[in-house]
């Protein structure tokens, strides 16, 4: 990890939504807790085991959570991008990092101290709640992975994944397209698929004429009816 000097912390900070409504002085005083991190792709900014000491922003770029199982196989937990946070709940648990994180581009990151967060707390009570509201977004997005990995089959994984940004009301989008922000073999530790049924599912999916299939680019001509071959995928 390379640190520079050059960026206005502050005004980072002032549009992170979590800090939304704190008052200049506020602001400030975490600045001095908070430091930059620049990430080059493919380093890692934390291992599983390390002590954590603060939590981290990302400014831009993309960043994934993830562990090694028994078997020596990569388990991707989580895929951030801009804006994103992580790190939160390790932090207020006092206990070492379960994942390590890994940027997956060139991201410059901010790392904000839990000294300084606690000290902040201690003072405002609402940005203790903005953080809880945080953290029950997270758990229940976990949720509804488990549930998706117990009950939905790998088609019904990636179909959703797809259309995730899409909603069902969306009656004028009719086509879409989407790209992926990293490689399949990320994506389909994600969906905890391996790699290989990743790429059958997306190749039968094409050969149905529900997708097209560019490098990461997937356009979707019809999404009603990519949406409804759910209802077929059962295996």
């Amino acid at each position: 990890m390379h640190a520079k000097q050059g960026i206005n912390i502050e005004a980072l900070l002032s549009h992170v939504p979590l800090f939304n409504g704190l008052e200049a002085v506020e602001i400030a005083r975490i600045a001095r807790g908070t430091r930059e991190v620049n990430a080059l792709r493919g380093e890692i900014l934390f291992h599983k085991g390390d002590p954590s000491n603060g939590f981290h922003l990302i400014v831009y770029g993309q960043v994934k959570l993830a562990f090694t199982s028994s078997q020596g196989g990569e388990k991707v937990v989580d895929i951030l991008s801009q804006g994103q946070s992580f790190g939160e709940a390790v932090m207020f648990m006092e206990k070492p990092y379960m994942v390590y994180a890994q940027a997956l581009s060139d991201s410059l990151l901010l790392h904000i101290s839990k000294a300084v967060i606690l000290d902040e707390l201690d003072k405002d009570p609402k940005l203790g709640r903005k953080m809880i509201a945080g953290l029950s977004i997270r758990l229940h997005h976990l949720i509804t992975d488990v549930e998706s990995y117990s009950l939905h089959s790998g088609r019904q994984r990636i179909i959703g994944y797809l259309l995730r940004d899409t909603v069902e009301s969306d009656a004028n989008s009719n086509s879409l397209t989407v790209m992926l922000t990293t490689n399949k073999g990320v994506i389909a530790s994600r969906l905890n698929l391996t790699q290989e049924h990743f790429s059958r599912i997306l190749h039968e999916l094409s050969e149905k004429g529900l997708i097209v299939v560019e490098g990461r680019k997937i356009s979707i001509p019809d999404v009603e009816k990519l949406r409804g071959y759910t209802i077929l995928a059962l295996a």
